[in-house]
């Protein structure tokens, strides 16, 4: 598994960056390649399982620790929270025809998988184009959070729970922990940072252990306490990220990136490329869902991008957000593996839907790409007023 992420980064480093997907896609392909299904090289255990879970962990914390509230507050916030309502409404509409018709099984499920964004997936990629710290940047993370966030609370609270309203004091109780660890890193920040600053260049690194340690004592808290744990790996990251307000601490980001990126978080894409059913895309049936889970892609996450920033973003931009925020993948993983486990949808769906989510990600980046291309939004225009409104 490590060969193949070795792998997966040597080819997104020889292949001209216009033309490589990211290197998550390249990651679950070559985990299809070598898993049981196709070539038989490998298959999965409690190990890769154990390192896959750590890894989705990781990729959570970092769609947490890209939130910067004071830039997505106010205006970008409000319109990334009204879209994915917008977004979630439309998912269970076409959800339940497509039920109706006998296509799918639960219009909760498959409607739930269709309203999420991969924005853990898309911030290296916005990074290396630049896009991250631009004007554009800010109403993308806002949406991708909202992407994130707002399916992670529908998966632990009624997806993978049995007790709705017991998830829900448990969540309430979970978030009111995360609250005060918040509280008191932020406080202790300034007082700490100087030490552990000087552990960064040092054998000890108490700055990326402490960090480490935070994602999954958080991570396994949720999941002793019933919750799911991309709830904790999220959690985490918004509390770090709060922890170091105020300060400029790249070399620290630069630390937890290789452990995350370059260790972890390949184990999650490399093995669910393994356990990827593709046996199930045999079917005519099943290969016809997968384009049509791709334009449900674009409908769903697609039109709030058009219809709710007309007002502050201009129709090319637009159109770019419309894209970016149809990616999706981890969360599609998620959502269908659950929904398998409990009998509310076919395995064949799920392959479908998680093929569909692969195209998604190894395509949509590139569109949105090449329309943000030559726009004009460099970061000295500023960040958006967090109390406007859009014309």
């Amino acid at each position: 598994m490590t060969v193949v992420a070795a792998l997966a980064a040597t080819t997104v480093s020889v292949v001209p960056r216009r033309l490589v997907p990211p290197v998550v896609v390249i990651e679950l392909l070559l985990g299809i390649l070598i898993g049981p299904q196709v070539l038989g090289l490998a298959d999965t255990d409690d190990f890769t399982e154990f390192f896959a879970n750590l890894g989705l962990g990781m990729l959570f914390f970092f769609a947490g620790y890209e939130i910067d509230f004071e830039r997505v507050r106010g205006l970008p916030l409000r319109l990334a929270g009204v879209g994915w309502v917008l977004s979630l409404a439309i998912a269970y509409g076409v959800g339940g025809v497509l039920a109706a018709a006998g296509i799918i099984l639960s219009f909760l499920y498959t409607g739930s998988a269709l309203a999420t964004t991969a924005i853990g997936t898309l911030i290296p990629v916005l990074r290396d184009a630049g896009d991250l710290r631009t004007r554009f940047g800010t109403y993308l993370l806002a949406a991708g959070a909202a992407g994130e966030f707002g399916p992670i609370l529908l998966v632990t609270l009624i997806l993978s729970g049995q007790n709705p309203v017991h998830e829900t004091f448990i969540l309430l109780a979970f978030v009111a922990l995360a609250v005060v660890v918040a509280v008191v890193s932020v406080r202790s920040a300034w007082r700490g940072w100087p030490l552990l600053e000087r552990t960064l260049e040092s054998s000890s690194q108490l700055a990326v252990r402490l960090a480490v340690v935070l994602v999954f004592g958080l991570v396994a808290l949720a999941s002793s306490l019933g919750l799911d744990i991309l709830l904790g790996g999220f959690v985490a990251g918004i509390v770090t990220r709060l922890a170091l307000k105020g300060r400029e601490v790249a070399v620290l980001e630069s630390k937890l990136t290789a452990v995350g990126f370059g260790f972890l978080i390949p184990f999650f894409f490399v093995s669910s490329g393994m356990n990827f059913d593709v046996d199930a895309l045999g079917d005519t049936a099943t290969l016809l869902k997968v384009p049509l889970f791709v334009a449900m892609f674009l409908l769903v996450r697609g039109t709030p991008a058009l219809l709710l920033y007309r007002g502050v973003l201009a129709a090319r931009d637009r159109v770019a957000l419309a894209f970016f925020s149809a990616t999706e993948l981890p969360l599609v993983v998620a959502i269908t593996t659950v929904a398998v486990d409990q009998g509310h949808m076919r395995t064949s769906t799920a392959a479908a839907l998680v093929g569909a989510a692969i195209i998604s990600t190894a395509t949509f980046p590139f569109v949105g790409l090449a329309l943000r291309r030559g726009a004009r939004d460099p970061a000295s225009e500023g960040e958006p007023s967090p109390v406007a409104t859009p014309a």
